[in-house]
């Protein structure tokens, strides 16, 4: 049976939550410290797999939703696309900049 795009998209939906489930069970955990948690914060944001960190995963990937949103609105006037590309930049520009900037506090001398 080939299961529908819709089908696709909702169990990678699913395992991202489990997957962001985990890390919140972690950052949750007695026992980090500043410095794990200035390091867990690294691994949203720094360029490991896929390339730039998840959050640029997650940016990319709501540009590309953008710009298939361009093609396919209606009267073509971006009350789709927009938004998309707007989330996209906050995302990168607002969010990924202040994981950054908590990571640094927590643990500067993490930095590379």
């Amino acid at each position: 049976m080939t299961r529908t795009r819709i089908e696709r998209v909702r169990a990678a939906v699913g395992i991202a939550s489990l997957a962001l489930q985990q890390i919140e069970d972690d950052l949750s955990a007695d026992d980090v410290d500043q410095e794990e948690l200035a390091a867990i914060l690294r691994e949203l944001i720094e360029d490991t797999d896929p390339p730039g960190g998840f959050m640029a995963a997650l940016a990319q990937m709501l540009t590309v939703a953008a710009r298939r949103a361009e093609q396919v609105e209606p009267d073509r006037d971006g009350d789709a696309s927009c938004p998309l590309y707007e989330a996209a930049a906050l995302i990168t520009d607002n969010a990924g900049q202040r994981l950054i900037w908590a990571a640094r506090a927590l643990h500067p001398q993490g930095d590379s």
